[in-house]
């Protein structure tokens, strides 16, 4: 990395580094994609949420043990950020496009309810408790609490695959009716050796995504202090990153009329930011004796549970329209602006 510091200074590496970025991305969601449809929903929505958890895991630690200014609070803020931005941007987003070109979408609200009301639980255990705890002054968490939290995510987290893909996995299939006029469920599945080559891809595109994000986070953060943002701009940033393979296939989902996949892809990249990223980093903190703060401010408790009220009317009834979409959207900008000025 040394001897690429000359050349993260300059306009046009960074630009060019930022394109290939964004070609990893592709390449991970396009093979991705091959694997899911191998293996059928909802084992595929899991191939992405785990790849996209192993880029976020692998910032965040390689953050923590640079030591930067704020690197205590990097987890706190790419977690936040991770929920935010599924629950208001990506659904928003899915909705907007998918009730703009379909006129009104359906899903299965068991599963998508059993998601969000898992997520609301794993939100609160990591970044709300430590908060209200008094055993340590301020939003932290002792050894011991940060381990219970961690422990306590995972099982959750695991019990929620469970119910998933094993007990009741018709939850998270499309209806019927959706299954009939999905062209993609209906298409030859690929080959072994066809489906073998996209697992050996996508570890390589996702090698090269986290590759990348790390050489470009100085360059993040340098751009962020230059405008004088607030360090948790960092964050947004870091799970903006992660979340570009997630975010593109459910969008993409959701404008060829599959909402279903879309909140499969979604609230299961929250989930596993949470159920499996806080776990991991929390083991390596504990491990290592490194500095992490996870709660939240009193600002973002309000948005965040703003959120996951709206996120519920909206996956109450099954269907969804143009206007949910502009709620969340509404929101997820909200969020953004007073992030910049809080």
């Amino acid at each position: 990395m040394q001897s690429l510091a000359p050349l993260l200074s300059q306009t046009w590496f960074i630009t060019l580094m930022a394109v290939a970025l964004i070609g990893a991305v592709l390449s991970a969601v396009h093979h991705a994609e091959v694997i899911a449809h191998k293996t059928g929903e909802p084992y595929g929505t899991l191939v992405l949420a785990i790849s996209v958890t192993i880029i976020e895991v692998s910032l965040i630690i390689a953050m923590m043990f640079a030591g930067h200014e704020g690197s205590q609070f990097i987890a706190r803020d790419a977690v936040f950020a991770t929920v935010m931005i599924v629950v208001n941007g990506v659904i928003g987003m899915c909705i907007f496009m998918g009730g703009f070109k379909h006129h009104e979408m359906t899903f299965r609200n068991e599963g998508t309810n059993s998601a969000l009301a898992v997520l609301t639980a794993l939100a609160t255990f990591i970044l709300v408790m430590p908060i209200v705890t008094i055993s340590t002054p301020g939003p932290d968490f002792t050894k011991s609490q940060l381990a219970f939290a961690g422990i306590a995510s995972f099982a959750l987290y695991g019990a929620f695959i469970f119910f998933q893909t094993v007990s009741h996995r018709d939850y998270y299939l499309p209806k019927a009716q959706d299954q009939k006029t999905d062209s993609d469920a209906h298409a030859d599945k690929p080959s072994n050796l066809k489906t073998g080559v996209s697992v050996f891809l996508l570890l390589l595109s996702l090698a090269i995504v986290v590759g990348l994000a790390e050489a470009l986070n100085p360059s993040i953060e340098a751009g962020v202090k230059a405008v004088g943002a607030p360090k948790t701009v960092v964050g947004i940033a870091i799970a903006m990153l992660v979340l570009m393979p997630e975010g593109y296939a459910a969008i993409r989902a959701a404008r060829a009329n599959r909402l279903q996949s879309s909140l499969n892809l979604a609230l299961g990249s929250a989930l596993a930011s949470i159920g499996l990223t806080i776990p991991t980093v929390a083991a390596f903190a504990i491990f290592f004796d490194l500095p992490i703060s996870l709660g939240i401010s009193s600002l973002n408790m309000t948005l965040m549970y703003l959120s996951f009220f709206i996120g519920a009317l909206t996956l109450a009834i099954g269907r969804t329209t143009l206007l949910q979409g502009v709620v969340h959207l509404i929101i997820f900008f909200e969020y953004l602006f007073l992030s910049l000025v809080p």
